[in-house]
């Protein structure tokens, strides 16, 4: 189960200051799931597919429904949502994408290449 990039993101000064920060892959997953989990319209995050579910509920993982790829451009992230039923998907997964990028962006410095939105579900909520 690949979830995470083992690469880290190196952020280097340009005015020459000795040393460097590393960013792991789990940093950036945070920041993106407290992004997401403060969009409107979503109510949760969700596994890739069985095989991560399963894997998320026995080691209590709480960074389910990102993964983080790291190349040398920038960052890819993939996350994987369930929505409100009757919202308008498209506008709630370019908040998603807007809400993300600006909080990994605004965090870090890091450029964010591309975040991929993958429903993976509908919550409908009871009339009560």
């Amino acid at each position: 189960m690949e979830r995470l990039s083992f690469k880290s993101v190196v952020m280097t000064d340009s005015k020459n200051v000795p040393g460097k920060i590393e960013i792991s892959p789990t940093a950036l997953t945070t920041i993106a799931h407290a992004a997401i989990e403060r969009t409107y319209g979503v109510v949760g995050l969700a596994a890739k597919n069985v095989v991560d579910g399963i894997a998320n509920a026995l080691t209590r993982e709480s960074h389910k429904g990102v993964n983080v790829h790291i190349d040398d451009d920038g960052v890819v992230l993939d996350v994987y949502v369930i929505m409100e039923y009757g919202i308008n998907l498209k506008s709630v997964s370019d908040s998603v994408i807007t809400g993300v990028r600006y909080a990994v962006e605004s965090t870090t410095g890091i450029n964010v290449k591309q975040i991929n939105v993958h429903v993976q579900g509908l919550r409908i909520s009871s009339d009560e």
